[in-house]
């Protein structure tokens, strides 16, 4: 009798744990249709209960599923409208898998308990759908650096509790949508603290309907569109701002005087439009800390300079405008005001009363062509020194981490599981966790955390609860049980997470550093590598080098890869191999070659990365690669690598320096897309050496900056030198140095802006012109001699280059931000034969060596 009911409560102990467990139906089919369409799911992600199962990423609230988190998991497909049937989802966040692809499918709609909707840095395309607007719950919609396209949906409008709204580095189009009684629009969201824009297709004036007093807005980031008209007086009722971006547009007139309304704006950016008028007084201001109102056509006489009492400010930028008549500094400049640009202005008096630290640029002023005065100071500081854009963000170095002991939390005895430390991630990253004031917004990186929790601990003291009800008896046989589940739980636990983390073979104790902390990027086995490549056979090798060899590879997806395998003689250490991969992973470009994963045993390392088949731009400019580029063809390829090399020196964390730009490291994908490559030289720069930093020199002769190679001092600029002699190489096919003629002063010597195509004819490529006219060359030419002035600071900044690449495309009736709508094929004379890497592609190590010997 006594058994018998020991029995009957050990089932009913297995039925509540079971049932406790168990995914609904609906769910658990919604999710099955996600892994039927994806690539790449977690391992974890197997039986029939994601729930109880514990699915990486899935967050369940009893039987249904109520997030997805699966960031930077390599996910390849589409998102499957099935997603719909989760009725409880509070939370998706899918940021960093770029080959997840297709359109956001309008049943999105349907997810009406939806607070974040995270899809950073994907590869989705299409229209945003209307459907978004019936999201009511949400908090967070982030759909930044995607490819949607048309316009921003007025329904948006709806989302009352929307807090951060970023549609930024898109391909979005079309007017910003207002209510107008009958449709809803943006201005409806006065609880949204940050409206981010930039870099789209947006156009249109900025309706002063969108402002009002009621919004709690305090990031407006609107720069990189084709805005037009005024800025709106409306602007100045929004008194919560702390950052100002509508630069990079078209607007015009003058700016609103109740703009000094906004007291609480640290950051304004207003450069390149076209605004008018008198040069605004901003003396109410007085929290701002960056001011650039460049590139525009302001117009004063006598200039009042207000900004030399403004308490926090340490940059004015108002070169490129019409200001004239005299300045006049005083006494009045803080200590904190570090530089003062009105160069290329219409100044013709300048008077300072005391020499502070202030560095004054009056360059290509009236006052600096009197004779005696081009030795000044201020008339001796070269053009380019300064960027126009800012960041808003706490450099990582101001921030000292706090270290635990034994890298655990203060409490040594409570372990974290995935999902708790994903969701730790999650609560920083989307900023759902207020800083204090003066901090954020910020970037949450996890380091790697190692101690799991035991997944069947809440079973195991359910076990306790319900084994002490039933007596002594029950109690032991109960906790036998949950000690068997519980072991088995682990093993399975532990398993999952071997699999799951790319890490599991890294060896700490060989000088290799701790964990790496990857983006994007995961861990490939030695056997796979070998598997991939058919055993490093002959047939795969596509290049070769001091480093090493390149193969090709194919994975089992079907997706091809070029697989750089190191030789023992030229392999870094393992700290080096690691600081190499922890920054490569966090580069994702669609103009920077990804690197998608790599091999660290058995005494390899190997760098995974994207295939990019139309091999180098070098090729193409040889004629070995068999691909026609007539002048439109090489605009685009010229753009795209320069918004790579931008996107390194200015958005990347840290910047990047990529020291060995030349033809051989631009790689042309299917569309003839240009794509940097090859970071075997290249340098990050944290915030200590923002300015410049002491290094070996390394880099590749006729490309190499001669400031740098003189001087020992690297910095971004360098870079910039070498984009130019690249530009001057897609205008001649000529390589830098060719029988003891540098490209550079050839063309220095020959250029006669009297004559047609400045006299160049005789050095151009013949194949540049196919028959068509060369509009915009000149402007071309110009600004590839501006990147390699001798001295740095006379240089642009490659953010000012992409932007006169553009202004040079629009001239020749190319949309500077649409896709080649022809593949290779079209350019190509026969068909292709080889392989798209040459035996230098991907390799250089030069350093040591002599100054080149040049002909005049």
């Amino acid at each position: 009798m006594g058994s018998r009911i020991v029995f009957c409560w050990l089932v009913i102990y297995i039925q509540i744990l079971v049932i406790a467990a168990q995914t609904n139906n609906t769910d658990f089919a919604a999710l099955m249709s996600l892994k039927h369409v994806w690539k790449n799911t977690p391992p974890s992600w197997i039986g029939s209960d994601p729930c109880g199962d514990s699915w990486e990423g899935i967050g369940c609230n009893n039987s249904s599923v109520t997030s997805i988190m699966l960031s930077s998991m390599s996910l390849t497909g589409e998102l499957s409208g099935d997603i719909s049937s989760l009725s409880e989802l509070q939370t998706v966040d899918l940021s960093y898998n770029k080959e997840l692809t297709g359109s956001l499918p309008s049943s999105i709609g349907k997810l009406t308990k939806l607070s974040n909707l995270i899809l950073v840095g994907c590869g989705f395309t299409g229209l945003i759908p209307d459907t978004i607007g019936s999201l009511q719950q949400l908090v967070f919609l982030s759909l930044n650096s995607n490819n949607f396209s048309g316009p921003i949906p007025p329904s948006i409008g709806n989302l009352s509790k929307l807090l951060w709204l970023d549609l930024a580095d898109n391909q979005l189009s079309g007017t910003i949508p207002v209510s107008n009684g009958i449709t809803p629009g943006l201005d409806m969201l006065v609880n949204t603290k940050h409206f981010h824009f930039g870099i789209n297709q947006l156009s249109g004036e900025i309706p002063s309907q969108l402002f009002s007093s009621n919004m709690t807005l305090i990031h407006m980031i609107f720069d990189n569109n084709k805005f037009t008209g005024n800025i709106p007086t409306t602007l100045g009722l929004v008194q919560t701002l702390l950052v100002l971006r509508l630069d990079r547009n078209s607007l015009s007139g003058p700016i609103p005087t109740n703009l000094n309304k906004l007291t609480r704006v640290q950051q304004l950016l207003l450069s390149n439009n076209r605004l008018t008028g008198p040069m605004p007084n901003l003396t109410d201001m007085n929290s701002l800390t960056y001011v650039d109102m460049s590139n525009n056509t302001f117009d004063v006489s006598n200039i009042q300079p207000w900004f030399s009492s403004l308490l926090s400010l340490t940059t004015f930028i108002l070169s490129h405008n019409r200001l004239n008549g005299a300045l006049d500094i005083g006494s009045r400049v803080r200590n904190q005001l570090k530089l003062i640009n009105l160069q290329n202005n219409l100044i013709s008096e300048f008077t300072q009363k005391e020499d502070r630290d202030t560095e004054i640029i009056l360059v290509q002023n009236p006052i600096c062509e009197e004779v005696g005065r081009e030795r000044e100071k201020y008339c001796m500081v070269p053009q380019g020194k300064q960027q126009s854009n800012s960041a808003y963000s706490t450099p990582p170095n101001n921030c000292v981490p706090a270290h635990c002991s034994s890298n655990k939390l203060s409490s040594p005895n409570y372990h974290f599981n995935r999902t708790e430390i994903s969701r730790i991630g999650f609560v920083l990253s989307n900023q759902t966790f207020k800083a204090p004031k003066d901090f954020g917004p910020f970037t949450f990186i996890g380091d790697a955390y190692e101690y799991f929790a035991d997944v069947s601990t809440g079973t195991h003291k359910s076990g306790i609860i319900i084994g002490a009800a039933i007596g002594g008896s029950v109690l032991v046989l109960l906790l036998l049980l949950a000690g068997v589940y519980a072991f088995h739980q682990k093993k399975r636990a532990e398993r999952a997470t071997k699999q799951n983390n790319p890490f599991a073979s890294w060896d700490s104790n060989t000088n290799s550093g701790g964990i790496p902390q990857l983006k994007g990027a995961r861990s490939f086995s030695f056997q796979e590598i070998k598997k991939y490549t058919n055993n490093f056979s002959e047939a795969n090798e596509i290049g070769t080098g001091g480093y090493g060899k390149v193969y090709r590879g194919t994975l089992p997806t079907g997706q091809l890869v070029a697989i750089k395998r190191a030789q023992h003689g030229s392999m870094q250490g393992g700290v080096e191999f690691k600081t190499e991969i922890e920054l490569l992973s966090r580069v994702h470009h669609k103009n920077v070659v990804s690197l998608l994963g790599f091999c660290f045993e058995q005494g390899e390392q190997m760098l995974v990365y994207e295939y990019v088949p139309n091999g180098s731009l070098k090729e193409s400019l040889s004629g070995k690669s068999r691909i026609r580029l007539d002048w439109m063809r090489r605009l685009r390829i010229a753009l795209g690598a320069a918004r790579g090399l931008s996107y390194l020196h200015e958005l990347a964390n840290p910047p990047i320096i990529h020291r060995d730009i030349k033809s051989n490291n631009i790689l042309l994908d299917e569309r003839l897309n240009a794509k940097v490559g090859d970071f075997g030289l290249s340098k990050p720069m944290v915030d200590a050496e923002k300015d410049h930093v002491t290094t070996q020199i390394k880099g590749t002769m006729g490309y190499l900056d001669p400031e740098y190679y003189m001087t020992q001092q690297l910095t971004e600029k360098s870079d910039v030198y070498s984009f130019g002699v690249l530009m001057l190489e897609l205008l001649t096919a000529k390589r830098p140095i060719e029988k003891g003629k540098y490209i550079v002063r050839e063309v220095k010597q020959m250029r006669d802006k009297t004559k047609d195509l400045y006299n160049l004819h005789e050095i151009l490529d013949p194949t540049i012109g196919l028959g068509m006219p060369l509009k915009g060359f000149e402007r071309f030419v110009d600004l590839a001699m501006w990147c390699v002035e001798d001295s740095r600071p006379d240089r642009p900044t490659m953010s000012e280059v992409v932007k006169e690449i553009e202004n040079i495309m629009q001239l020749a009736g190319l949309n500077p931000n649409a896709e080649s709508a022809s593949t290779s094929a079209s350019y190509e004379e026969t068909s292709m034969g080889g392989h798209p890497y040459s035996n230098e592609n991907l390799f250089s190590y030069s350093e040591g060596f002599p100054p080149p010997k040049l002909e005049p």
